[in-house]
């Protein structure tokens, strides 16, 4: 029977960083959940619920149809931490006034502690807080307890005198309030008594469990990309379902150097799995012959792995459900409804599908299959320690993002076989040497770039007029915001003398020490 772990619930009114309040409590060995902003009382007591985090937002609580929440949530005699918004739509509930502050705070301040019993318990009288607020507290009168200022904001962190409420008026899940860990922690386990008991090895066995109950004798097909969480994905379920998973590995013909054989060495030889490789490069690259925007070859790749795919998927009988390997930010990020027996509102403030983020996206219901998402709850780290402890290889569980539509999209103009195999040999040097370098880990993200410029050069003694190739490598916790990696100049020197001299077509390397944003991490 699956254990029903304890649970911190975060209610997200809009704020940025409602998924890094989740992952910091995860982090805690405490399991958490996004929900939206007005979800029931009555739902959340049906959980193992130990806390409530109202989320920061960007609206104003006194501002006309500012988000709100069922404030039954108060008596439910749970603890409450509202962050930022929800600290002052906590406090607006509860009796307290709220105003434009005279004096907004936006970056690092100084925080000044009161108050140490519990919220802020072994922390140093001052420490670094970040702040972004327009508004703050007017005056809390007789019910709270003031537990820290700031030079502008009087009341930068509250606890009511009789509701189990409290409140600051800065962000403690960003990395620039260094203390803001020990605060949560403070808030899971002083506060709200948590045990943490959110082990991904409970995790693993649970969805195990599950997956095999809710397959029974029926095949599962998953297909399989290589990355880490269709590759993950793919180990749960053949951990469930053992020979009634088949994986589909579609060959696009814009896959990396040794792409195929990698795959099947690891998935059909080593983990001994029922793997179909479908190769269809012919037919994409003849749809995208002479396509040069960019979301023009999305599309076009996109409807081309659906016929693949359905291709090789009416070829196995007796199939009934399809594995994807969806994560909690793409649950999020897509606008997904909330769980069964919730209304069709969504989980955040003004959620947007913003982005389909899977090829075999309109599969199950061409196909009439049912979804298997057994990541769906979590986040990509947390994939990565379910891939260690299923025993998938180290390059594997760390392997970089790679896009859908392969190297389509990091061919600036037409793609060519020609074109294509220049910018697998190039990519190559770039992988082996940030690995040679011990960099790989580091870095989050790196990549080669084929540009549709040529330029002068001098190769030998003769003229030479050839391509260019940008090398792009950028350092990410989320993939939100990202920074280029300063890989030391020695490093970057060795990737262009090997490109230029190792790959024929390109006399010219460049490098790409733009921030995201304002651009993209991909250049397409």
């Amino acid at each position: 029977m699956a254990m029903i772990h304890e649970t911190i619930a975060i209610l997200n009114f809009g704020s940025q960083y409602s998924q890094l309040i989740a992952r910091r409590v995860r982090e805690q060995n405490v399991y958490s959940k996004i929900f939206r902003p007005d979800i029931p009382a009555r739902e959340l007591s049906r959980l193992n619920l130990k806390g409530i985090i109202l989320s920061g937002g960007p609206a104003s609580v006194y501002a006309e149809g500012a988000p709100h929440c069922d404030e039954e949530i108060f008596e439910l005699n749970i603890p409450i931490l509202g962050i930022c918004y929800g600290m002052q739509l906590g406090c607006q509930v509860l009796g307290a006034g709220i105003i434009p502050a005279g004096s907004r705070e936006f970056g690092r301040t100084d925080l000044t502690v009161f108050n140490k019993s519990d919220l802020f318990k072994n922390l140093p009288d001052s420490i670094i807080a970040w702040a972004s607020h327009g508004d703050q507290l007017e005056n809390p009168g007789r019910d709270f307890d003031i537990l820290a200022e700031t030079k502008t904001c009087p009341y930068a962190a509250v606890r009511h005198k009789r509701i189990n409420f409290f409140g600051v008026q800065f962000h403690p899940e960003v990395s620039h309030t260094p203390k803001g860990s020990t605060i949560l922690e403070n808030f899971l386990y002083g506060i709200c008594g948590c045990t943490g008991d959110w082990k991904m090895s409970d995790f693993v066995n649970e969805t195990v469990e599950s997956i095999r109950r809710k397959v029974g004798s029926a095949k599962v097909i998953c297909g399989l990309s290589g990355g880490v969480d269709s590759s993950v994905t793919a180990s749960l379920v053949h951990k469930a379902a053992g020979d009634q998973l088949v994986c589909i590995f579609v060959d696009n013909g814009l896959l990396r150097k040794n792409e195929i054989d990698n795959v099947v060495s690891t998935f059909r030889n080593h983990f001994h799995m029922d793997l179909h490789v479908v190769d269809w490069s012919r037919q994409f690259l003849e749809k995208l012959k002479g396509v040069t925007d960019p979301q023009q070859k999305r599309l076009i790749i996109g409807a081309e792995f659906i016929e693949a795919f359905k291709f090789e998927a009416k070829k196995i009988p007796n199939t009934k459900f399809l594995a994807q390997g969806t994560l909690y930010p793409d649950v999020i990020e897509s606008g997904e409804k909330a769980s069964a027996g919730s209304s069709s509102k969504d989980l955040t403030v003004g959620a947007a599908n913003i982005k389909l983020h899977h090829n075999v996206g309109g599969l199950p219901a061409q196909l009439g299959f049912e979804l298997i998402e057994p990541l769906r709850d979590l986040f990509k780290d947390e994939v990565r320690v379910v891939g260690e402890y299923l025993g998938l290889p180290e390059d594997v569980v760390w392997r970089h993002p790679f896009p859908g539509p392969g190297l389509a999209v990091r061919i600036i103009g037409d793609i060519t076989p020609e074109r294509l195999e220049i910018l697998r040999a190039a990519d190559e040097i770039v992988i082996d040497e940030i690995k040679s370098a011990g960099l790989y880990r580091k870095i989050s993200q790196a990549l080669a770039v084929l540009v549709p410029v040529s330029t002068v050069g001098v190769m030998g003694d003769g003229r030479s007029y050839e391509s260019v190739i940008a090398v792009r490598a950028v350092e990410t916790a989320d993939f939100m915001t990202a920074d280029f990696s300063r890989i030391p100049h020695e490093v970057l020197a060795t990737i262009a003398n090997r490109i230029i001299n190792e790959v024929r077509g390109v006399n010219r390397v460049v490098y790409d020490i733009s921030s995201k944003p304002p651009a993209t991490i991909e250049w397409e």
